[in-house]
């Protein structure tokens, strides 16, 4: 994809309305994480959304539209993504070739993966995550700088738990399947089943169903209810 900086000639390339140049939005920076993972910035045109929520991206030449839950915080002036490449996946390699002043079209935002307003003051909160279903919680704990909460994040490696440095170190432990650099050695569910976990929290879960399924089984085993679990399935 070729940059095109001039809102006239980013017009004009893509045979465009003016009407619709408000879904499309600059990129403004990346941030390459590992080899496969990297944040997107892009331009946020003062659209307001709630922590945990998603937007629909695709690039002006294409037709096809992929989900990704919002990173950034709702107090920052962009729109964050955290993607991964995926080996011949429709969006993410193209994603990963972006330059800053590209463009993206950009739906949304949408989605009732949030935290209840009435709540956040007075709940402690346990987010479980697999890969980049860390997005919204990133968001949440972004957005919310005195929640009480701890993230348990699978991971394979411990360069794939994803600035972990943004959280503090008794509020995340982090499960490694691939090495035993991680807090815990395993799979996030076997810690999940081998831990003592609190019943008077709420319960989020972000990431593979296959982890999210498990998990469920487990919490249920442990006394919670399913009115304390909420879920957002990434596959």
């Amino acid at each position: 994809m070729h940059s095109v900086s001039p809102e006239i000639t980013f017009q004009e390339n893509l045979k465009i309305q003016q009407k619709d140049i408000e879904k499309y939005h600059k990129v403004t920076a990346i941030k390459h994480l590992t080899k496969d993972a990297f944040i997107i910035s892009f331009e946020r045109k003062n659209k307001t959304f709630k922590a945990g929520q998603h937007i629909r991206i695709k690039l002006p030449q294409y037709s096809s539209f992929r989900v990704y839950t919002i990173y950034s915080g709702t107090n920052s002036r962009y729109f964050e993504v955290l993607v991964k490449e995926v080996e011949d996946g429709v969006l993410t390699p193209k994603l990963k070739h972006l330059k800053i002043n590209d463009y993206v079209h950009i739906e949304g935002p949408s989605g009732h993966f949030c935290l209840d307003q009435e709540d956040i003051n007075k709940t402690k909160y346990l987010f479980l995550a697999s890969g980049t279903g860390i997005s919204p919680f990133h968001s949440f704990t972004q957005s919310f700088p005195d929640l009480n909460y701890h993230i348990i994040h699978g991971v394979r490696y411990i360069e794939d738990a994803y600035e972990k440095e943004h959280y503090p170190k008794d509020k995340i432990t982090i499960c490694t399947t691939g090495d035993n650099s991680g807090g815990y050695h395993g799979r996030l569910t076997q810690y999940l089943h081998d831990s003592k976990i609190d019943l008077d929290q709420k319960v989020y879960l972000c990431g593979s169903s296959a982890m999210i399924n498990d998990a469920i089984e487990i919490l249920k085993k442990k006394g919670f209810q399913l009115s304390q679990i909420f879920i957002e399935s990434y596959y």
